[in-house]
């Protein structure tokens, strides 16, 4: 290396060491980020990671004439940053010294004596604990070798252990292993030397790396398997296909070998079939479908032989899915557990068609993760909220001039606690309820896509309202959206995705499409040039259009038909961003707000899931898996449970007056599911009482326990459509 002199290639302790031969060069990558006479002057892709070549020969220069601290040889690049302090090394003596550089900002280095330490609080006493990376112990005492978790009490690392763990995750990945705190816990160590590079995770950039999750199991495991071409033939719609577990998945059975007639048998493997035995509960799992609601005057049929089941879908189908067990919380630990006690999760599990293509699985997977990567965000900016409480009056008949009002009054934070209370004609204050909240983000965001400020027909982008800009409104609606998506409201989900792509990555890097031209006119008169199909035909067109184009300052000489297309950039790139920059930048700042442009920034495939996109439309499965239920221990829950899961699908088959939104408002007071999930989580009581109520202070249903599920239906129907009813009115 021409900085520190050494020939040793150790990446995770100096970094890459690069050769570049053109330039008969040799350096460390941390040596070159360290050095104190240098600075990346240059693009990315110029000399060494943005340092120019001339550059680092004129650093090689100035360190050939210090002398290192520790090793006492010519090139110390580095110096201390500590005023007065005079001392030079390099890179791997400081190192060994166990000087401490700070991978951030400057880029700064700490000699041994003025290295930036962390304090034991006089509360807190020494000992040994484990480090909680690699399990060994490690001594609860400051030093250079073992580090302390600034969220956590008792966390140790070993400085080793925390370097290797950044180095594997990067800079999205990386925080806290016992709290999972990441902002707080990156600060900290980047101060105590941890560089945590820019990267993704090294797990994330693995190819394929999660290929075998979508691997079905084919494999008969029958003892006398009858196929002739072996256990592993599958041929779909025949008596060769396998038919894999109902509980666990991983055990299969062609259907011909355990005299099956139809695929639309369940099939469960003997070692879940013992499992269930011995808890007792196998014959409970036979009572009902919950597919299917086989019903004889007016009752539940009792299904004994064979086995629920669930009707086979076509290729082309939508794939519904079986509900088998939701979560269940045991009372006096709030652990989960399961009534059938399956070694399997406890969560409701999916019966997917063999039929569905490893790209709609995948593609599930995908938004899935989306989601609960947004509620893992929101729920960490979440963290800003103190319970200080700032109280809203809000008029639902002017849910804009009064929202404004309150974002706009003295002593409005968006740190603190939001508390909404509805006034109605006569200006009395009705009765508060944890709803409200839900209530009044919704028809906020109902507002703002419907306002002056945006344009578009569901896809918006935003428009150019002199009085808006005026009165600071773009701002206003940004602060709004942030201040909404962290306390607990929904998302808009009607950004365009050129909008989207103008706050990520700027409006000069976003190229826009004819869609985004919401005035028909203008969109009109782009048409006619874009598909002007001679050169005498545009050249009138443009001529027609002259002032248009010289307001838009877009006139240009055509002198080839192929002119146009630059013509119609021009025109889309005025029309839809210049003329918006003003609004843009003020949305903006508002949307800077309690962090929430930064996240965006940082995650934008995830937010973009929430902010271009409505919600779907709510599954029997969503909802299962929503709500956990606490059992206790005078109450049978599994059967309440069969009854409940029975209930979410005939609701989801329209076989019921009401509908799974309407569920989940009579639970939490929303009709979908905000990004940031509910707080506290969902759950449900099996109670001994006449009928169900909804408590959404709690987000917390308490069901009746009913004889039949003719009974428990009534009844959800009746309670639900008339608090429905009431609110309505």
């Amino acid at each position: 290396c021409v900085l520190c002199g050494r020939p040793d290639d150790c990446p995770k302790k100096y970094g890459e060491k690069r050769t570049y031969v053109e330039y008969d060069l040799t350096v460390h990558y941390y040596c070159l980020l360290m050095s104190s006479g240098i600075w990346q002057r240059g693009e990315e892709d110029e000399g060494v990671d943005g340092f120019l070549i001339a550059d680092i020969r004129k650093e090689v220069n100035r360190a050939a004439k210090l002398t290192c601290n520790i090793c006492k040889k010519k090139g110390a690049s580095i110096g201390c940053v500590a005023p007065k302090c005079k001392r030079s090394y390099h890179f791997p003596c400081g190192v060994r010294k166990e000087c401490i550089f700070q991978f951030m900002e400057d880029f700064r280095s700490y000699c041994w004596e003025h290295k930036p330490v962390q304090k034991l609080l006089d509360k807190e006493s020494g000992g040994t604990s484990q480090c909680t990376i690699c399990l060994d112990l490690v001594e609860q005492l400051p030093a250079y070798n073992v580090l302390k978790s600034p969220c956590c009490k008792n966390a140790w690392f070993h400085r080793e252990c925390l370097q290797y763990q950044a180095l594997s995750a990067g800079m999205f990945f990386f925080r806290c292993t016992v709290c999972n705190n990441k902002d707080k816990f990156q600060k900290e160590m980047l101060r105590m030397g941890i560089h945590i590079p820019e990267k993704d995770a090294s797990w994330e950039l693995e190819e394929n790396a999660y290929q075998d999750l979508l691997q079905c199991y084919q494999h008969c495991d029958i003892k006398k398997c009858l196929c002739k071409k072996g256990r592993d033939y599958n041929e779909p719609d025949s008596k060769w296909e396998i038919k894999r577990c109902q509980y666990c998945g991983s055990r299969g059975t062609h259907l011909a070998c355990s005299s099956m007639k139809s695929w639309e048998e369940n099939w469960e493997c003997m070692e879940c079939r013992s499992i269930i035995a011995k808890s007792g509960n196998y014959s409970k799992q036979k009572k009902r479908s919950l597919a299917t609601s086989e019903k004889t005057d007016g009752t539940t049929c009792l299904l004994e032989e064979p086995s629920p089941k669930c009707p086979r879908q076509s290729p082309g189908s939508r794939c519904s899915f079986l509900l088998q067990s939701p979560k269940i919380m045991c009372q006096n630990n709030l652990s989960p557990c399961s009534h059938l006690q399956l070694p399997a999760s406890n969560r409701m599990t999916m019966s997917l068609s063999p039929l569905m293509s490893n790209r709609n699985w995948s593609l599930r997977k995908k938004q899935l993760k989306q989601r609960r990567e947004v509620s893992s965000i929101l729920k960490e900016l979440k963290l800003q909220i103190n319970t200080k409480t700032t109280r809203l009056n809000i008029n639902p008949g002017n849910i804009w001039n009064s929202a404004l009002k309150g974002f706009r009054q003295r002593n409005f934070n968006p740190t603190n606690t939001i508390e909404i209370k509805f006034t109605n004609c006569k200006n009395r204050l009705k009765t508060d309820t944890s709803a409200s909240k839900h209530r009044f983000f919704q028809l906020l965001m109902l507002h703002l896509q419907n306002s002056s400020l945006f344009e578009g027909s569901s896809a918006k982008n935003l428009s150019l309202d002199f009085q808006a800009v005026k009165d600071n409104l773009y701002f206003e609606a940004g602060k709004m959206i942030a201040v909404s998506l962290v306390h607990g409201g929904p998302s808009p989900g009607f950004f365009s995705k050129t909008l989207f792509d103008c706050l990520v990555y700027g409006p000069e890097n976003v190229k826009p499409a004819l869609e985004d031209v919401a005035d028909v006119d203008v969109a009109e008169t782009i048409k006619m040039i874009k598909y002007a199909n001679s050169l005498s035909s545009l050249q009138s067109t443009v001529q027609d259009c002259y002032e248009f184009l010289a307001a838009a300052g877009c006139l240009r000489p055509i002198t080839a038909l192929c002119d146009k297309n630059m013509l119609v950039d021009d025109l889309l790139i005025h029309h839809v961003i210049k003329r918006i920059i003003s609004p843009l930048e003020s949305f903006r700042q508002g949307l800077k707000t309690l962090g929430v442009l930064e996240k965006i920034h940082t995650h934008p495939d995830a937010f973009s899931s929430i902010l271009c996109h409505k919600p779907g439309r709510l599954s029997a499965e969503t909802l299962c898996d929503l709500f956990t239920i606490h059992s206790s221990s005078d109450v049978n829950e599994a059967e309440g449970a069969d009854f409940w899961m029975g209930y979410l699908q005939d609701v989801e088959s329209r076989e019921s007056v009401v509908t799974l939104e309407d569920i989940l408002f009579f639970a939490t007071g929303s009709f979908s599911i905000p990004p940031i999930g509910f707080d506290p989580e969902p759950t449900i009581k099996f109670l001994h009482k006449r009928y169900p109520v909804g408590n959404r202070l709690l987000n917390c249903l308490e069901l009746p326990i009913t004889k039949t599920y003719e009974q428990f239906k009534n009844k959800m129907e009746l309670a639900i459509r008339n608090r429905l009813r009431v609110e309505s009115e």
